[in-house]
């Protein structure tokens, strides 16, 4: 096992890296500036339009980030649920390649291709990429994996 005893958690799971963290943020960016908006009480319907001036894509942005707002939850319960948190990680790089499709579909459409819309897809994919081949964060994926 390459692994040491500090890489495990006190419920002796696979403790999981800071780049997944960040990873779950950014797929749930349109959450967490749904929950500025509502908390900013004057002021979040033009930070909302600011971002989302359709919309139709703020829709889609939400229903792109519950699987990362669900990798959130289910994270504190990986004994709980074994099968189904092996399994979210091939959610969440699903989830990142129609977040990634639904950028290029609405650039397609007719949106400006901005430095935003080009480093949030860079990033998407670079996620992708981390999600499918480092193999530590394959490891926290496995039930059969504890201390």
């Amino acid at each position: 096992m390459p692994y040491t005893p500090d890489d495990f958690n006190a419920k002796g799971e696979l403790r999981l890296p800071l780049a997944f963290w960040l990873i779950l943020i950014l797929q749930s960016r349109t959450w967490i500036l749904f929950i500025v908006a509502g908390a900013s009480r004057q002021q979040g319907d033009s930070l909302l339009k600011l971002f989302y001036p359709d919309t139709q894509s703020f829709w889609l942005g939400l229903a792109a980030g519950v699987p990362a707002v669900m990798a959130f939850l289910l994270s504190g319960r990986r004994q709980q649920w074994p099968r189904l948190w092996a399994a979210w990680r091939w959610v969440l790089m699903l989830a990142l390649w129609v977040i990634a499709g639904l950028q290029i579909w609405t650039v397609q459409q007719g949106d400006a291709f901005t430095p935003m819309v080009a480093a949030l897809l860079l990033a998407d994919l670079l996620a992708l990429i981390w999600l499918a081949w480092d193999k530590r964060l394959r490891a926290c994926f496995r039930s059969d994996l504890t201390l």
